[in-house]
């Protein structure tokens, strides 16, 4: 939706206080569900490429494609999928955080939709990665260890692996690989080896998150008075939520790297110096082209499909007020 008042046009937001709740959180699961589907190869191409030393396996986002799928079939992109579509429940506890948050905020005066995002973005991911962490440490596990049987160099080459889980012993697991993998975590660690990494996520996602919604308002509110008022505001939504990745995954990537590592190792001061003495200054730049095309992407599919469920999740005595705006303003 596009108004314009004294300061400017701007994109009028749906907020939580105008939808059918229950309507809301159905459409977001399937939304979760077809989103995690759609881009989880470009996820195992982005964590191997993280963890291996230096160009040892993969030279890129391209040549990891294509000797995954050489090597491993195209099931190979999809290492730990089950696993990791557990991860909607977080999704759910996301989504509905960030929202209920901007409805607090907004009742406490707060109008600005670049506070209210870097706010609700923060407090949602800290909800999301306590449910989320357990199921990320088990599916990474599946992506990187699982190519070691179709690869004898794949093992030696991911230097994150400094207590691996013997490989041997999972693949001779009955009750299924993912299984095994969970079992040997557990064997090794305690419940406390499920949340391995745990801080370390938070201080990659939690900003990461709460600068996506910053910047997500911040372009929309730029690129909208760069185009005429008839635009489609879903089309200007998507842009923005792109060009907002595109940034927050620049800026954040070094993070994400010690994050998808240190998941694996037991220190995280033993993470970063490993890091820093395989590639020094090169480690900013490791997995950032496939975080750079895995963002974009996601921005741009995520943008598209919150949008929509928030409009068919639209309160009826809501909708009218709605449609009359946009065609007011067209």
């Amino acid at each position: 939706m596009i108004n314009m008042d004294q300061q400017g046009p701007s994109l009028t937001t749906i907020e939580w206080s105008m939808m059918d709740k229950h309507r809301f959180v159905a459409l977001s699961v399937v939304n979760s569900l077809t989103l995690r589907s759609f881009l989880y190869p470009l996820t195992v191409i982005k964590t191997r490429l993280q963890v291996q030393k230096q160009n040892s396996v993969y030279r890129g986002t391209f040549d990891a494609f294509i000797k995954i799928v050489n090597r491993e079939g195209v099931r190979g992109l999809y290492k730990g999928y089950l696993i990791n579509m557990m991860q909607v429940v977080s999704s759910i506890g996301y989504i509905t955080t960030y929202e209920k948050i901007r409805d607090i905020l907004t009742k406490y005066n707060i109008k600005d939709n670049r506070i209210k995002g870097l706010i609700g973005g923060g407090i949602g991911s800290v909800v999301s990665q306590t449910i989320i962490t357990p199921f990320d440490v088990v599916s990474q596990h599946i992506m990187v260890t699982g190519g070691s049987k179709h690869n004898p160099d794949f093992q030696r080459n991911f230097s994150t692996f400094a207590n691996p889980l013997t490989i041997q012993r999972v693949e001779k697991e009955r009750f299924g690989f993912g299984v095994a993998v969970i079992r040997e975590l557990y064997r090794k660690d305690g419940f406390k080896g499920f949340y391995r990494g745990y801080f370390a996520s938070l201080t990659t996602f939690v900003p990461s998150s709460a600068l996506w919604w910053m910047f997500y308002s911040i372009y929309s509110d730029f690129f909208v008075k760069l185009v005429p008022v008839w635009t489609s505001h879903i089309f200007l939504h998507c842009i923005a939520g792109t060009a907002g990745g595109v940034t927050v995954a620049i800026f954040t990537n070094p993070l994400d790297v010690i994050r998808a590592n240190i998941q694996r190792i037991n220190s995280y001061y033993e993470a970063v110096r490993n890091l820093w003495k395989e590639d020094g200054v090169h480690v900013f730049y490791r997995g950032l082209s496939a975080r750079i095309t895995q963002s974009s992407i996601s921005s741009a599919v995520i943008v598209i499909g919150y949008e929509t469920m928030k409009r068919l999740s639209l309160g009826e005595e809501y909708r009218d007020k709605i449609q009359c705006e946009r065609f007011v303003n067209a």
